[in-house]
């Protein structure tokens, strides 16, 4: 499934589910190159594709450092506690600042 179909899918679940207390948000990862996603030629292609070094690839976001799955888990946590409890239908970025997005 697409990622755009799974944003749609989120929407229309917090718009159904909103009525009941059900809390639908979204977070959007990226990255996190501490999974088995990625593998060493991968990483090597797509900084290719961006004219840069695996370093720099893996820390080209505004904070300049690498996101780990481990942030990613802490928020989608957080996501399910009551601090969100009032929030539905958000997408929350969860990748250090990325200029494309901002």
């Amino acid at each position: 499934m697409s990622k755009a179909a799974l944003i749609q899918l989120g929407r229309v679940a917090a718009l159904e589910w909103g009525a009941d207390g059900i809390m639908v948000n979204i977070p959007h990862r990226d990255a996190a190159f501490d999974t088995g996603l990625w593998n060493p030629e991968l990483l090597a292609e797509r900084a290719a594709n961006f004219k840069m070094t695996i370093d720099v690839y893996k820390r080209r976001i505004l904070h300049l450092t690498e996101v780990t799955s481990n942030q990613v888990a802490e928020v989608v946590g957080t996501m399910c506690t009551k601090v969100f409890s009032v929030t539905t239908g958000a997408q929350v970025p969860v990748d250090g600042g990325n200029e494309r997005v901002i």
